[in-house]
């Protein structure tokens, strides 16, 4: 990381020239009065500076997931607005460039204060405040996204072929949440509505695949009542997301973090979920069986703790046609479930949250969480096996949520083609 010191500090240096600029366009395009141009000055430049650090902390610094998504987004959407605003600030400057080129500076003075159309805004200031107003659009859109998109749940349904299943599973319906993050929430009754989403699908089997909290048990326990709804005839089955250890809050703290931890695994128990920390069970249906396996939680990024044993997780499972795994983090598909464990016919994982900002319609599947994690969203397959990455239940850091909905999925299982739902 060292070694990239001097880009970071190249790109530190482009970051705080762009500013200038749109400072000093600002300034000039809007008349400022002195007093006015001290306070907007003030509070430009300490935000500017705050955004900033902030970008560098997250990348030197081992912050909360939390702060450090929050930071992200805002830099992100800040800069989205830069960029939306340069081309009128831009155009402004060349404007001036062409007159003050073929006019003298009275002619120049005059044009500033007259307008062809008798519109009684100057030109620069018209441009500036245009500007102002596209720049604008993605903090509207972030406000959007925390009033309208964070408890706006999805359905969205996925039919999975697997050749190998047996008969008396043909059609069964398997639902699945993730990321519920509880210590998010601030609406019960929000909250409540996914739920009853999910459990009017009548699932046979329900997957949650982990982060149940941000980082602490006793978040959970205002919406304990509320998940416990949460029921399927062939069980639930659960496993761990990074935030499910305490490694956030308790890292200094081993006592607390590993009654935290029990106190955790006590909740799930509690809902009546099947918690499976590296292990696995066996559903059988009509004398036939297919295999559930839950892997604690791994993936590559350094940040992110590594819990996982695939070789527990997989340990007397060889008998069986059909195995599907419950793993958070999507990277483990790629970095060791598929290279090691091919007979692994599907992995369901959740994670990314899309970023929580993105676009997502049939046709289109964008978010900057792509330039992150190769699969972040959906459906992937390649060769034998299968991901679904679910975005999540809940939401982290920023408390809402632009083009990435919350998600609940319902899977049926077929052992021929069939069209999607």
């Amino acid at each position: 990381m060292t070694d990239h010191i001097p880009l970071f500090i190249l790109i530190a240096i482009v970051l705080l020239v762009l500013d200038y600029y749109i400072y000093s366009g600002i300034i000039k395009g809007l008349r400022l009065r002195k007093g006015s141009v001290k306070a907007f000055g003030f509070f430009f430049w300490c935000f500017s500076f705050f955004l900033i650090a902030g970008l560098f902390l997250s990348i030197f610094v081992k912050l909360s997931v939390g702060i450090r998504a929050a930071i992200l987004m805002a830099f992100f959407l800040t800069f989205a607005g830069k960029v939306l605003f340069l081309p009128f600030l831009f155009g402004d400057d060349i404007r001036r460039l062409f007159v003050w080129r073929t006019r003298t500076k009275a002619a120049v003075e005059i044009a500033e204060k007259s307008s062809p159309t008798f519109t009684a805004i100057p030109r620069s200031e018209f441009l500036v405040k245009a500007g102002l107003l596209a720049g604008s659009l993605p903090i509207a859109t972030l406000a959007y996204g925390t009033l309208k998109g964070v408890y706006d749940y999805r359905l969205r349904k996925q039919v999975l072929y697997l050749p190998n299943l047996p008969k008396q599973f043909d059609g069964l319906t398997l639902g699945q949440l993730s990321d519920i993050h509880a210590g998010s929430f601030s609406d019960h009754k929000a909250v409540a509505v996914g739920v009853e989403l999910l459990m009017r699908e009548k699932p046979d089997l329900i997957f949650f695949t982990g982060d149940l909290v941000n980082d602490r048990a006793y978040e959970m326990y205002g919406y304990q009542d509320i998940f416990s709804k949460v029921k399927a005839p062939l069980g639930v089955f659960s496993s761990l997301g990074n935030h499910d250890y305490g490694d956030y809050s308790y890292r200094w703290l081993p006592g607390a973090k590993e009654k935290n931890h029990a106190d955790l695994i006590q909740t799930h128990k509690n809902m009546g979920w099947n918690l499976l920390q590296n292990e696995n069970r066996r559903i059988k249906v009509g004398g036939e069986e297919i295999g559930i396996l839950g892997c604690e939680n791994w993936g590559t990024l350094s940040r992110f703790p590594k819990y996982g044993r695939m070789d527990l997780t997989t340990k007397d499972t060889a008998d069986l046609p059909v195995k599907l795994l419950l793993s958070h983090d999507p990277s483990h598909w790629d970095a060791e479930i598929r290279p090691k464990y091919g007979n692994i016919d599907v992995t369901f994982a959740g994670h990314t949250h899309g970023m929580q900002f993105g676009v997502r319609t049939k046709e289109i599947q964008w978010s900057p969480i792509e330039y992150v994690y190769e699969e972040w969203a959906g459906l992937y397959k390649k060769g034998a096996q299968q991901l679904y990455v679910n975005v999540g239940y809940g939401f982290l850091g920023y408390p809402g949520r632009v083009g990435i909905l919350p998600e609940v999925t319902i899977f049926e299982l077929r052992s021929s083609l069939e069209p999607d739902f």
